[in-house]
């Protein structure tokens, strides 16, 4: 029998089995997961999952023509809404854990007290100043994941922008589907040493050493203007290798353990982090950064906290 709600209060929320932070595919798909093993759960999101910037993703199952990634988190929220699960626009401002294991959840007007937190926060590209960026997104001049969509920009002509190693992997990676490419950063030392430019320059990739200072859109391209000559350079598509923030400070509040590149650590087999009852699934873990992977990190996560309020219950 599912878990059976204390009895709530003034001064004493009910408790709920579980608490799924994030409406992102990861959160959505846990949330739907619970909800058909019968538990009482309760969905909170921000309102900005990276899934809702994606123009047309192609290599989803199930979507031979593509689909954009509004689209695609309707038709999951839909799916939750039909199982009794009502996604509600709140910010967490602070996750605790009590004595006994409960996890305490301030909104801005309640708190929410569950057994168990699924924390699927996902995380927050670092973006370049371009003006109208989101349109350039959405006209597919600007993209982010060269494993998403590395096989829309087919022989096109292709700038990358970031620094360091991630830079030179990102770009490495491009060449496989172009040889036109051109590594630079943006207002910044573009942080490579020799070997590193030498492995591009040996991959055909240019490298544009100096900083370029300004970036727009013009003529169905990307115009990149270089800082101190203004010499200018133009792409077809820009990719944005400049990483991402990960947005995992509740858990990191709590003291959860997080890797060097500021993802939860989580075990390989139930993807719970190193606070018992805290689980993660999606961009807020270390991986691939998937809808596919993220889809099934929420079925793993899910299906382990059921089972844990069985064996709890029994």
């Amino acid at each position: 029998m599912p878990h059976q709600n204390s009895t709530p209060s003034a001064t004493h929320p009910p408790v709920i089995d579980c608490l799924v932070i994030g409406a992102g595919p990861a959160g959505l798909i846990s949330a739907l997961y619970l909800a058909r093993f019968r538990r009482k759960i309760r969905l909170v999101d921000a309102g900005s999952s990276r899934a809702l910037r994606i123009p047309v993703s192609h290599n989803f199952p199930a979507f031979p023509d593509g689909i954009p990634g509004p689209e695609l988190l309707a038709r999951m929220r839909e799916q939750v809404r039909r199982h009794g699960v009502e996604i509600e626009q709140a910010r967490v401002q602070k996750l605790l854990r009590d004595e006994d294991g409960l996890f305490r959840a301030d909104l801005d007007h309640e708190q929410i007290v569950a057994r168990y937190v699924v924390l699927a926060t996902g995380a927050q590209d670092i973006e370049p100043a371009l003006p109208a960026l989101r349109q350039a997104i959405r006209e597919g001049y600007v993209r982010h994941c060269p494993i998403c969509d590395g096989y829309e920009v087919i022989d096109q002509d292709v700038g990358v922008a970031g620094s360091g190693e991630h830079l030179v992997k990102e770009a490495l990676f491009l060449r496989n589907f172009t040889d036109r490419l051109t590594a630079f950063s943006l207002n910044r030392d573009i942080a490579l040493d020799q070997h590193q430019v030498q492995r591009l320059q040996q991959a055909g990739i240019r490298v544009i050493a100096e900083p370029v200072a300004d970036l727009s859109v013009e003529d169905g391209q990307v115009r990149a203007v270089r800082g101190a000559d203004g010499r200018e350079y133009r792409f077809d598509t820009l990719y944005v290798a400049m990483g991402a923030a990960v947005r995992c400070e509740l858990a990191a509040h709590l003291g959860a353990e997080l890797d060097n590149g500021g993802c939860l650590v989580v075990d390989c087999k139930r993807f719970q982090t190193s606070i018992p009852g805290l689980f993660a699934a999606g961009d807020v873990v270390s991986g691939l950064s998937q809808i596919s992977v993220a889809a099934g990190q929420a079925a793993v996560v899910a299906t382990a906290i059921h089972h844990a309020l069985t064996r709890a219950d029994a």
